[in-house]
């Protein structure tokens, strides 16, 4: 009997249609490399969440046929060597994408609203908190979206026509057509995104050079006064530079779902700056996102065991 091994927890449905399927479903006893190395064994397949999958792991599990990735960014596994010893490696693209947007907008009306701020402010007896300062609208405000894949879409939607926001989008990829479908207008490149934008929310993969498409000089040419939104990659930001756009004032506020590295160091300058809300990568938590990637694993390695090919193969 086939063995699936699972580096973290994903949804129970998921593990009974393995076994309903007759794979065999053995846990990680931590969510760690280190004890991924020492226990996958003999494992046919894994499916792993934002642990990855290292280069040792691969070498520990001989019998590897698969690596199923819990999510759409495999930045964390060992994609070449995997390739090398014939593995194959499967994402689960789209199946969160719904859910990340909301937080994305979840975090936006926290920064413009200081949502979390006020929430303090009640539970410590300051109900003066409400004359220290307004917040924004974001009626009639320009959304600047740096990619425009189906959750960079998802946010264009619910900002234009919920919140009556003018939405434009920079992605070299993606052809024109599809921008004129979505009502969002097609910016020519990053910098003018940057130059027209009140809120700018990032939505662009890992690019793979190692440098931040945020940068300190990204950063200067926003508006003063701008919102930053990072709910795809931590890396994508240079997270100093940020903090000290926040501290100078030059930037209204920031939410981040991501961060680099995750956990955050204890000396992470974003840590202590000012109008910054962080949440701990959780813009895929949802119960029907769960389900949805989980499921998606699930169906993959059953394919792949069978010696079909599966969907979304990398």
């Amino acid at each position: 009997m086939s063995l699936c091994f699972i580096t973290q927890q994903i949804h129970p449905d998921a593990v009974t249609c393995l076994n309903d399927a007759g794979i065999r479903t053995r846990y990680a006893t931590a969510p760690t490399m280190d004890a991924v190395i020492r226990e996958v064994g003999d494992a046919d397949a894994v499916i792993t969440r934002d642990l990855g999958f290292s280069e040792d792991a691969l070498e520990a599990a001989p019998n590897l046929k698969i690596i199923s990735c819990h999510g759409s960014g495999t930045n964390r596994i060992a994609k070449a060597a995997a390739a090398a010893r014939g593995v194959l490696v499967t994402n689960a693209p789209n199946t969160n994408s719904r859910s990340v947007a909301e937080m994305t907008i979840g975090l936006l009306l926290a920064v413009v609203r200081r949502i979390c701020e006020a929430d303090r402010a009640v539970r410590e007896g300051n109900w003066e908190f409400r004359y220290t300062g307004p917040g924004l609208e974001l009626h009639t405000r320009t959304l600047g979206l740096v990619g425009f894949g189906a959750i960079a879409r998802h946010v264009a939607q619910i900002a234009g026509q919920g919140l009556g926001m003018k939405v434009m989008a920079w992605s070299p990829s993606v052809p024109a057509d599809v921008f004129e479908a979505a009502g969002v207008t097609r910016a020519d490149s990053l910098d003018d995104l940057l130059v027209a934008s009140d809120v700018l929310s990032l939505h662009r993969p890992a690019q793979g050079s190692g440098r931040p498409t945020i940068d300190a000089s990204a950063l200067s040419r926003l508006k003063q006064g701008a919102i930053l939104i990072n709910t795809s990659r931590g890396g994508e930001v240079d997270g100093p530079a940020l903090a000290e756009a926040l501290k100078a004032g030059h930037l209204g506020g920031a939410g981040l779902d991501v961060m680099s590295p995750e956990p955050p160091l204890p000396d992470d300058p974003l840590l202590g700056a000012p109008n910054v809300v962080l949440t701990p990568h959780i813009g895929a938590t949802t119960e029907q996102a769960l389900r949805r990637m989980a499921m998606l694993c699930a169906s993959q390695v059953q394919d792949v065991l069978a010696g079909r090919v599966p969907p979304h193969c990398l």
